[in-house]
């Protein structure tokens, strides 16, 4: 992020501004700077960085200082559990871990990453190995996002600032944002996203980046009212809570993206909220690749997914490979500016697979028209998407596979009207004892699986549904759950 930041740092000399807008108030850049050269001090040059990510100053100047230092920022979530840091440390291998002293006692970095501490972002720790990597070892790469965990293990995904820059850079001209307007992160910064469209966003931008520690729509929208700001990005269940809480006067636009979207609902959303919402397609991999503009109509706006961003291509194939035309559901394949340089595998890049001619494929469906304009379709593997969130149904089943009042089990969505959708369990009990949802819970919790994957719904059954050849019907099994759940037959 040297770029960026030595530009946010130039208009900084110029003329000091408001930089960040968070629960604890208002931080000018100059601030901003002076605490990011103290902790570029405490990485060292060239260090990669893996920090705790709140929606506060601290992301902020973690990215200032690993920009000031050329050094690789990847950010980490504070509810990550232990295994999952682990894990992350392993993949990544970082010079440095910085976070707050809880943190460092659940994730046991001590052990994980063994090193000296010193103090860093006032009340916060940093732990520094003996040994530094070769910090050539990234292959250009900036800053890695742990995604959301579809696979049941997060993946770092590397991304070089040229990626960056040109997401961001797309999303401005879109929106219509000029220099020194405030754009808000209300996501959790510790996403590629939100990182990307949030703090990267600002740095281009050189006005506010106004940020919220904890999810509260009433607060959310006073603060967004309060501050001015223009654009913010958020995922379906975000919008429709927003829109609960009241307008947002001078909010240009929302970008929403990550999850199921009813359009009916998405319409009567904008018209609370007082603003155009645009339903974008992306993902860590290849930054907000499409979207539609403010002043297209809300049937394209709210019905599809919008059009690549200029100098992105974003195709649908057959199975056998074959580029299918307008019209033709296929799954999807996308190359551009902002694909990213691959995974994090062992403290190194491990490049993405990709097509002969560079396209990566994304997992989804898709299917265009004459004009470009694309819909997604659904994931070509079997993920719940509840409020944004990507969950493995493969890793929920396994976890539960083990409860031994369970003769069979499988894991479904349910349709929901806020979350989009909600994890629900069809289940053929053992014998006579009676299995309620509790009871699978508190085995899925003394099992270690994370409570974000929890069944919220468990439904028994004789059988479950299967094909002609004795194979799980997982269509069958949505149609029975969601029959279940309505009460239709």
């Amino acid at each position: 992020m040297k770029d960026a930041v030595q530009d946010f740092r130039h208009r900084a000399e110029r003329a000091d501004f408001v930089a960040v807008i968070d629960d604890e108030g208002r931080h000018t850049a100059r601030e901003l700077l002076a605490r990011a050269e103290v902790l570029a001090d405490v990485l060292g040059p060239r260090a990669t960085a893996l920090v705790q990510a709140d929606n506060s100053w601290r992301t902020v100047v973690a990215a200032l200082a690993t920009g000031l230092t050329g050094g690789v920022l990847a950010v980490v979530n504070r509810h990550t559990t232990r295994a999952e840091f682990a894990a992350a440390c392993e993949d990544i291998r970082p010079d440095v871990v910085v976070a707050e002293p809880s943190a460092m006692a659940e994730w046991d970095v001590a052990t994980v990453r063994p090193g000296g501490t010193r103090p860093a972002l006032d009340s916060w720790s940093a732990v520094s190995g003996a040994g530094r990597e070769d910090p050539a070892r990234w292959d250009g790469g900036v800053f890695i996002g742990l995604t959301s965990g579809s696979t049941g293990r997060a993946k770092g995904v590397v991304q070089s600032e040229e990626a960056l820059r040109y997401a961001c850079a797309c999303t401005i001209e879109i929106n219509g944002l000029r220099p020194g307007d405030a754009v808000a992160a209300i996501v959790p910064l510790s996403s590629t996203a939100a990182f990307c469209f949030g703090v990267h966003c600002a740095l281009l931008l050189g006005g506010p980046l106004v940020l919220t520690a904890k999810w509260d729509p009433p607060s959310v929208v006073t603060r967004l009212a309060e501050t001015g700001a223009r654009w913010t990005m958020c995922v379906p269940t975000m919008a429709l809570q927003l829109a609960a809480a009241g307008a947002v006067p001078g909010l240009r636009s929302i970008t929403v993206g990550g999850g199921p979207m009813d359009r009916v609902a998405l319409e009567r959303a904008e018209t609370a909220l007082g603003t155009r919402i645009l339903r974008v397609f992306g993902m860590s991999e290849c930054l907000g690749h499409t979207s539609p503009s403010p002043s297209e109509p809300a049937d394209v706006r709210l019905g599809h997914d919008g059009r690549p961003f200029p100098g992105t291509e974003l195709r649908a194939v057959s199975a056998e490979g074959a580029v299918l035309g307008p019209g033709e559901t296929g799954r999807a394949q996308v190359r551009g500016p902002s694909l990213f340089l691959g995974y994090a595998r062992g403290g190194r890049v491990e490049p993405p697979e990709l097509t002969g001619d560079g396209f990566f494929p994304t997992g989804d469906l898709i299917v265009s028209d004459v004009d470009g304009l694309v819909t997604i379709m659904g994931r070509e593997k079997d993920v719940i998407i509840r409020g944004g969130r990507n969950l493995d149904v493969t890793e929920i089943e396994r976890a539960v596979a083990g409860y031994e009042r369970l003769a069979q089990a499988c894991v479904v969505p349910v349709r929901d009207d806020v979350l989009g959708e909600r994890v629900a369990l069809l289940a053929v009990p053992r014998g006579d004892a009676p299995v309620e949802l509790g009871d699978v819970t508190g085995y899925l919790r003394d099992a270690g699986l994370a409570k974000t994957k929890w069944p919220e719904f468990v439904y028994l059954v004789d059988a479950l549904p299967q094909t002609k050849v004795g194979k799980l019907d997982r269509a069958g099994a949505r149609e029975l759950a969601e029959g279940l759940h309505t009460g239709v037959s």
